[in-house]
């Protein structure tokens, strides 16, 4: 049997998160910083704090750690919540992944050494079967190309679920996701230009899975194949801090895939914790409990329309 709910594998980071009062400055303008908050970064490590949050056992691996004061106190906040950490690693002479992040209530805008990491030498795990094996569900970052890639093979090969997120719709990570999440951010940068509801259709004729778009407040867009196009507006909430919201989502999804709902209601709790983390700084490190969210939920009106 397996002894591990989600094994998560991807980006880990220590990140810096500044709080504005007031909207992000133009250039040579001046914003008054209202808080300061040493938190967590990396899609997979905030999915993985998220899933802890509401009770399920999560196993993380990916990048490595830096040989830093910063790498040694991201490893014990990581502890903090109880995730299974057995392969992450400090490295001798790294410096880390870092992050400094300043956010204002509509934008989050972040500074940090992602392509020293991504677009250099290798500085992360070599995912493992065995650990994989030990899963329920995965969930898998793409930026790791060869491993990230291989976690979804290991995934398909064991028979077990993944979730992936921004990656074209001819990548393996794409079709044969349980679920696939694609962010604006990810659809502006790699298709430029390209009309929504078409590229929708393109990754929804090529997915075995869940095809999920999501464009910060507006409507969530998802479907399978052959099905038509379904809509679900976001919870209106006063948001306070924006970062996080992206891995939030992906673990409502992923919360959603182990009770084995349907569709629209996995959306839904996925766009409830999503607004919930926006809602409250940090966010991520302060993300709702099941009970919070099923409350929240009750509390408010969401509508999927076809």
């Amino acid at each position: 049997m397996p002894n591990t709910d989600v094994y998560a594998y991807g980006v880990i980071s220590s990140s810096t998160l500044h709080l504005l009062r007031h909207p992000f400055p133009m250039p040579d303008a001046y914003a008054e910083i209202a808080q300061t908050y040493s938190m967590t970064g990396g899609e997979a490590l905030n999915s993985a704090i998220v899933l802890s949050r509401l009770g399920l056992r999560v196993q993380l691996d990916g990048n490595w750690l830096g040989d830093t004061v910063e790498g040694r106190q991201l490893l014990q906040t990581i502890q903090h919540y109880h995730i299974d950490i057995r392969r992450l690693k400090i490295k001798k002479g790294y410096t880390g992944v870092r992050e400094i992040v300043f956010s204002d209530e509509q934008s989050r805008t972040i500074f940090g050494n992602y392509v020293d990491l991504l677009l250099t030498t290798r500085k992360w795990n070599l995912p493992r079967k065995v650990d994989i094996a030990q899963a329920q569900i995965v969930t898998v970052d793409p930026p790791f190309k060869t491993e990230s890639a291989l976690v979804g093979n290991y995934a398909t090969q064991l028979g077990i679920p993944f979730v992936s997120i921004d990656c074209s719709y001819d990548q393996a990570l794409a079709t044969e996701a349980a679920v696939v999440i694609i962010s604006g951010e990810f659809r502006q940068r790699e298709y430029p230009g390209e009309k929504i509801e078409k590229l929708f259709a393109d990754y929804q004729r090529r997915a075995h899975g869940l095809v999920v778009f999501t464009v910060g407040d507006k409507e969530v867009l998802f479907g399978r194949r052959g099905e038509e196009c379904k809509k679900f507006r976001p919870y209106r909430v006063r948001v306070v801090d924006s970062a996080g919201a992206g891995d939030s989502f992906r673990a409502g999804i992923i919360y959603g895939l182990l009770q084995q709902w349907e569709d629209g209601q996995m959306i839904q709790y996925a766009s409830a914790i999503a607004g919930l983390v926006c809602a409250s700084f940090p966010g991520v490190l302060n993300s709702p409990t099941h009970k919070e969210v099923m409350d929240f939920i009750q509390s408010q009106t969401g509508r999927i329309e076809s």
